[in-house]
């Protein structure tokens, strides 16, 4: 379990740099060079979330088993996470009025995809897992949204050919992840 820990410490706290040390990360990248920060941010990030798929799995080998989970939870959970792909997808198609609406949806599909393996799932591995990553994404959207009201940041509208791509790309790819994807990745077939 310590692996694991270390893995989401490592992963998650570069990824909080924005969040609690905003102005030290601005401080480094204009004395460091932006290619060297996204250097050393992605090569630590690569470390953490290696030590995070291999801490889980040794977690997943002797599980601690804290509640069994219903299935109707499973259920919601695979309703939640096509929620999360759309809004994953909203994050990279431009005039989507997701984005438009709710600004960061990147973060709101880690906070969608957590919730969603929380009620899936029933291991202490899992709640540290996906508890940290629901910790982090509540607070980097919280973050994000207060950095865009002190910028007086605005988005431009979203256009229905924009949403609509959004919606159909993110429900093929997730459709795609359910049936395949999930269970060559993973071992656990959703469907």
């Amino acid at each position: 379990m310590s692996i694991l820990i270390v893995g989401l410490i490592l992963f998650l706290g570069v990824h909080s740099v924005r969040i609690f040390a905003d102005g030290w990360r601005t401080a480094q990248i204009a004395q460091r060079g932006e290619g060297t920060w996204k250097g050393i941010y992605t090569g630590l990030s690569i470390a953490g979330f290696m030590l995070i798929v291999w801490g889980y799995s040794l977690a997943r080998q002797d599980p601690v088993v804290l509640w069994t989970p219903q299935l109707w939870a499973r259920h919601l959970a695979s309703l939640l996470t096509l929620v999360s792909f759309v809004l994953l997808i909203a994050a990279y198609v431009p005039k989507n009025g997701i984005k438009a609406r709710v600004h960061h949806p990147m973060v709101l599909a880690v906070k969608v995809w957590a919730i969603a393996h929380l009620l899936a799932n029933h291991t202490l591995a899992d709640l540290l897992l996906f508890g940290s990553f629901l910790l982090w994404a509540v607070l980097d959207f919280r973050a994000a949204r207060a950095r865009d009201r002190a910028g007086r940041v605005s988005y431009a509208p979203g256009t229905l050919a924009g949403t609509l791509i959004t919606v159909v790309v993110g429900v093929a790819v997730w459709a795609a992840f359910a049936m395949w994807g999930h269970g060559m990745l993973f071992g656990v077939r959703p469907f």
